[in-house]
């Protein structure tokens, strides 16, 4: 099989792999390598391509790769991104089509911080994203994020989300004090998160990144099975003891029928700055084992990395998005799969949708 060349839109040194006129069409992603299944739908007649999942400045190439494997002389896109189906008896939130929950097995792997980056990075691609802090009794998202105002509540019932760059957020945090625990019962827990999430006016979003308390318990249970929550993502480091809390994460959501997007290993490994060695401190190709395992995609591993403690810590997780941050990629990469597989997902059908049956 013979390639092409093309250039990632985001750095002129970084390149894809996309197929000749001559080769046979494929259902390989060109540049996320992921199964495409329903995520992008293609009418050569009408010469047009509809994605399914944000593409931000990827689109472009895309439609070249589309254009040269199909023979077409013009293609335009569009995207539409579509509310998906939750458990039965579970009411949606208004003004939210998809909830991503993000969890882990234990606390210390990243879990917060690879929620900002996912919410960040889907935002980066095109998509209305908010983050909402569900760890009650560790809110981290706020100083994450760098905000520290209160919402405001207009008619003293419901609140607006607090705006961070763009993203529509809400938290404890906002509400208590940076350094006022939350010493609640689970029953006080889940009703104070159902309020959160329930009473806030989220603005037509495509996406919703909840941040859950880690662990598997009785908290994390009911919160999962009171909230539409469409699809979740597993977040561990190679570390042994953080897979096997990470597979008890797996089964609790195979327990309720959540799907699972994938897995996040994150501080996979550490590059020394003076003199560039490679150090696997946590063992090596750990989510990757976990991920082939469980049949789940791998979908992205982050390294520990100076930067990302740095801005987090500091509340200024932009710097990492910018052009020439050498984890941008890898983060684009991780919110671009995590869309694309929630993306094949079964649609939550409208009305609109079944008069179009109809008429068919």
């Amino acid at each position: 099989m013979t390639w092409l060349w093309t250039h990632l839109p985001w750095h002129s040194s970084k390149k894809l792999w996309i197929p000749e006129v001559n080769d046979k069409p494929t259902n390989i992603d060109p540049i996320s390598g992921q199964q495409l299944g329903k995520s992008i739908d293609l009418n050569s007649k009408k010469q047009q391509l509809e994605f399914r999942f944000p593409t931000g400045d990827f689109q472009q190439a895309y439609l070249d790769a589309y254009q040269t494997s199909e023979q077409l002389s013009e293609l335009t896109a569009s995207t539409r991104i579509r509310q998906h189906q939750v458990k039965d008896k579970i009411n949606p939130i208004k003004g939210v089509k998809n909830i991503i929950a993000v969890a882990s097995g234990k606390g210390g792997v990243g879990k917060s911080t690879v929620s900002v980056m996912l919410a960040k990075g889907l935002q980066k691609l095109g998509a209305n994203v908010g983050l909402l802090d569900a760890d009650i009794y560790g809110p981290s998202i706020p100083k994450m994020l760098g905000v520290s105002q209160k919402p405001e509540s207009p008619d003293q019932k419901t609140f607006l989300p607090v705006d961070a760059d763009g993203l529509q957020t809400m938290s404890l945090g906002y509400i208590l004090g940076e350094k006022d625990p939350a010493i609640w019962r689970g029953a006080m827990v889940t009703k104070a998160l159902m309020q959160m999430i329930e009473d806030t006016r989220w603005s037509n979003l495509d996406y919703l990144i909840m941040d859950l308390p880690p662990g598997t318990g009785d908290i994390q249970l009911t919160m999962i099975q009171r909230i539409p929550v469409t699809a979740a993502v597993l977040v561990t480091t190679p570390q042994d003891i953080a897979l096997l809390d990470a597979q008890k994460a797996l089964a609790m959501f195979n327990k309720v029928e959540i799907p699972v997007l994938g897995v996040i290993e994150n501080m996979s490994t550490y590059v020394c700055e003076a003199c560039g060695h490679e150090a696997h401190i946590f063992g090596q190709h750990g989510g990757q084992k976990m991920a082939d395992e469980f049949s789940v995609p791998l979908l992205g591993q982050l390294p520990l990395n100076i930067d990302i403690r740095t801005h987090m810590d500091g509340g200024q997780p932009n710097i990492l998005w910018r052009d020439e941050h050498p984890l941008q990629e890898q983060a684009l990469m991780m919110a671009m799969r995590a869309a694309q597989n929630l993306s094949n997902l079964p649609i939550k059908f409208s009305l609109t949708d079944s008069l179009k049956l109809h008429k068919i």
